[in-house]
């Protein structure tokens, strides 16, 4: 092993994503990072700085090292989500840097689902808008544990300190009130480089971090060992051979805690319950196995296990149930309706399910429930109830984020509708009122 790749695998990862509105500078932020981290290979810094000629700009555009589309390139915008991997002597990092414009929020969505860390971007000179708001409901709704407020293009506003404290006093209030954990603010310049990688001369008013040093010092936590054994099963593996005339094992990625030969297991959605007579990891039997690899589990007795089953210790096993309460982000164009039929997607399950009631939509503003709204539309943010035809081993989304969630899905055309975590949301909300049996779908 090279001394790179020894210095590599002992450095720690972070997932992260860029967000905020249109022009706020994410990706000019971004492409600063990458290019004060030398993180730039030369031929993609040559090829930006000859389209940046081509456009008439002196200086390299170092937002089009992440603006790849020429859609965005030509307006200027981001529209895809933007994925990129660099790495520094403290820590590994993977990069998502989501669109701003309110169209492509359900891009937000994407990119923030897995990151530990979300920077939000603000124009110092305009402030905390609808779709800042917007955004740190998202990260907080998706449990991201930590969020940094950068308040760029400090250079706009000569650096003036009241603006970034009113901006940084604000948004903090905000965030607080969603349940967001950690907030840190910077002040900074994507376009002049203050405060991204090397500290400004430009505020000496600031003591704090750099974003690059927030990034490769904030802690995160990758151990799922200790969480909620859980084990999805993908496939049964049973190949009635001469060689192994009664193998029957079931296949996976172990979504979180650990697994143990011994230890007694269930299966749900049927309760049935038996003993984990083996592991085998990479075709060699081990004694444990832990998220997130992926293993084949074998058990004592054969009882009727099929994909979508979920594999659970003996009484640590989460609810089994077809209501389903939950907080979604609306991402289709069609909208969702009270009624509507939809595929529910929750790990390797999928389910019928119908759309019983949509008690109350998310006001952005002041945090308040609209009752009964009817609809979500694309990027509301909305609390629903399903009813499923078969039933679901469905944890809270707060208790894990990976067996917590679920898509809702056009069972026509199979477009994703929405993505929803399970359980109480960041705002308190009323019970929804039970509804009635559909007499069309009888579950």
């Amino acid at each position: 092993m090279t001394a790179i790749a020894e210095q590599l695998s002992a450095t720690t990862l972070l997932r992260f994503a860029t967000a905020g509105s249109v022009d706020d500078g994410k990706s000019t932020l971004v492409g600063r990072l990458l290019h004060d981290s030398k993180s730039v290979l030369t031929d993609q810094l040559e090829a930006v700085e000859h389209a940046s000629r081509n456009r008439g700009q002196e200086a390299p555009d170092l937002a089009l090292l992440t603006d790849g589309l020429r859609a965005e390139r030509e307006q200027g915008i981001t529209i895809d989500v933007a994925y990129r991997y660099f790495a520094t002597p403290r820590r590994r990092f993977i990069l998502a840097d989501t669109p701003g414009h309110v169209q492509y929020t359900r891009n937000m969505v994407t990119g923030a689902s897995t990151a530990e860390l979300a920077v939000v971007l603000v124009d110092a000179r305009n402030g905390v808008v609808e779709q800042t708001r917007r955004h740190a409901a998202v990260a907080a709704l998706l449990r991201v544990p930590h969020v940094v407020l950068a308040v760029n293009k400090m250079d706009l506003v000569d650096y003036a300190e009241p603006v970034f404290a009113a901006i940084a006093e604000e948004f903090t209030g905000y965030a607080a009130s969603l349940g967001v954990p950690e907030i840190t603010a910077i002040p900074i310049s994507a376009l002049a480089g203050d405060n991204v990688v090397e500290p400004s001369a430009h505020m000496d008013w600031y003591g704090g971090p750099t974003v690059l040093e927030h990034l490769e010092t904030v802690p995160v936590s990758h151990d799922l060992t200790g969480c909620h054994a859980r084990f999805p099963v993908q496939y049964v593996i049973r190949p009635q051979t001469a060689e192994h005339p009664d193998y029957r094992g079931y296949a996976g990625q172990i979504a979180a805690g650990a697994f143990r030969v011994g230890e007694s297991v269930t299966v749900l959605p049927s309760g049935r319950t038996s003993t984990v007579e083996g592991i085998d990891l990479l075709g060699e039997p081990v004694d444990i196995a832990w998220a997130p690899q992926s293993v084949t589990l074998r058990l004592t007795d054969d009882i009727d296990v099929s994909r979508g089953d979920l594999i659970a210790p003996v009484g640590d096993a989460p609810p089994v149930t077809q209501d389903v309460e939950a907080t979604v982000c609306h991402v289709a164009d069609q909208a969702l309706t009270v009624g509507q039929r939809v595929l529910l997607k929750h790990t390797t399950r999928t389910v019928k399910a119908i759309v019983k009631d949509i008690p109350s939509r998310l006001t952005l503003d002041d945090l308040s429930q609209h009752p009964a709204p009817g609809k979500l539309v694309a990027n509301d943010i909305g609390r629903v109830v399903v009813r499923t035809a078969e039933p679901l081993a469905l944890d809270a989304y707060a208790d894990s984020r990976r067996t917590g969630s679920f898509l809702l899905i056009d069972p026509a055309d199979g477009t994703t509708l929405s993505a929803g975590m399970a359980g109480a949301s960041f705002a308190s909300a009323e019970e929804p009122p039970a509804a009635d049996d559909d007499a069309e779908w009888d579950f």
